[in-house]
């Protein structure tokens, strides 16, 4: 089934309006809906089952950005997530790259690592040589763990050690594990890898071993998002659209040189990011943290993504991160709208979503560095957030949107004031 991912006026339809939209676009069946629809998707017992000490279940909006083309093929991004505007930003800025020939996404082999460390060794580089000398042993030992996974094409593949000669505890040797997880995240196969190989990598090194765990820097494991926007494209009756691209790099080249900078540039990737990764069920915290330390690899702290002006005066976007996400294992097959929202991606690999996140990332970084470089971030920001606030107020039905707009229009989202404007309003029905 072909999906459009054009959503025209969807932002005016009410909830249950939307949620039969993407019925039809997705062929959901009526249970389906009723996980979207009603309380209680998750049940408590299975909520039980997935961690400890759980006494109930917290819940997260739940939306769909639209106007999303990647490699040429729509797609509807499902977001979880609480913070206003992300998912209108998103959809906005997916229609202008729409335009403009869509995303063009690649990515890397899905390999994690594995780190055995080893300490209270002599003669750690020979160490280092002798754990080299046993590769292929070390190799079918770890995937004598897990043999269905060597059966689909994946499995231990490889080792690096590497050397610490001089640490405050020693020296240490730390060998990794490079294993290709197939369609899982993976962090359960290569710690139990990493585990079946510390015996003999004492006997190996004379050393013993300490960790063995999975990096969450899966610098093997990267995504790429591309995209390019023509001066017309970002022309407005307010701002010129070459200025409004030299704007934007302008900012991009901030983040790139400025680490205060770049630490709220990368935030805003991740807004887009993470509520993907929060929708399927998979762990947003590796995410974050294999982004941040990506952003480190040269030595200091930079901005994920680059812009620059092709020779012709568009703008070029590109994204590459780490991406270790799955389709198999943890919450993402037990958790009922982690499987219904992999079916609204109408995903077939973990490789193809980690695209897709990548170029929703890509997206929402575009939206920030577009407003920042001409209106504004709080300008568009406090519109959506004007509804949060009517409802902090006590507006109920009709008067929500009636409050926001006036906020709105006053041009000062704030509490006291929103108090003030819907007392005004019941003072004045009750006259």
């Amino acid at each position: 089934m072909t999906t459009d991912s054009r959503l025209p006026k969807f932002r005016s339809l009410a909830p249950a309006e939307r949620l039969q939209h993407l019925a039809q676009k997705r062929a959901l069946t009526p249970d389906e809906l009723r996980l979207l629809a009603q309380p209680g998707a998750l049940p408590l017992e299975t909520a039980d089952g997935m961690i400890e000490n759980v006494v109930g279940k917290f819940e997260l909006p739940y939306a769909i950005a639209g106007y999303f083309q990647i490699n040429g093929k729509d797609v509807l991004i499902p977001m979880a997530v609480e913070e206003p505007s992300v998912v209108a930003a998103a959809s906005f800025m997916a229609k202008l790259v729409r335009d403009n020939g869509g995303f063009r996404t690649s990515s890397s082999g899905p390999i994690m690592r594995a780190q055995v460390q080893i300490v209270n060794v002599s003669d750690p580089y020979g160490a280092r040589h002798a754990i080299l000398q046993q590769r292929q042993e070390i190799i079918d030992i770890a995937n004598s763990r897990d043999q269905v996974l060597a059966r689909l094409g994946g499995g231990c593949k490889d080792i690096e050690v590497h050397v610490f000669p001089d640490t405050a505890r020693g020296a240490m040797v730390v060998a990794h594990l490079i294993v290709d997880v197939r369609d899982a995240m993976g962090a359960n196969t290569v710690n139990t890898m990493a585990e079946a190989v510390a015996g003999r990598m004492e006997q190996i090194t004379g050393g013993r071993v300490r960790l063995r765990i999975l990096s969450n820097l899966a610098d093997l494991r990267l995504a790429r998002a591309h995209l390019r926007l023509t001066p017309a494209t970002l022309q407005t009756s307010e701002y010129d659209g070459q200025d409004v691209i030299d704007g934007i790099v302008d900012a991009y080249e901030f983040a790139a040189v400025d680490p205060y900078r770049a630490a709220t540039h990368n935030k805003g990737i991740m807004n887009g990011i993470d509520p993907i990764i929060v929708a399927t069920g998979n762990d947003w915290r590796a995410v974050e943290a294999g982004a941040h330390a990506f952003a480190c690899r040269h030595g200091r702290y930079t901005s994920l993504s680059t812009w620059e002006v092709a020779g012709n005066g568009d703008l070029v976007g590109t994204l590459e991160m780490p991406m270790p996400v799955g389709l198999v294992g943890g919450a993402t097959k037990t958790h009922p709208l982690a499987q219904l929202s992999l079916k609204i991606l109408d995903v077939a690999s973990a490789q193809e979503l980690a695209e897709i996140a990548v170029a929703v990332g890509l997206a929402q970084n575009l939206a920030a560095l577009r407003a920042l470089s001409t209106e504004g971030i709080q300008r568009g920001h406090m519109a959506l957030h004007a509804r949060n606030i009517a409802l902090v107020a006590g507006a109920k039905g009709d008067d929500i949107a009636w409050l926001a707009q006036k906020l709105v229009d006053a041009k000062d989202v704030r509490a006291d004031l929103a108090a003030q404007f819907l007392q005004e309003r019941a003072d004045g029905k009750a006259q």
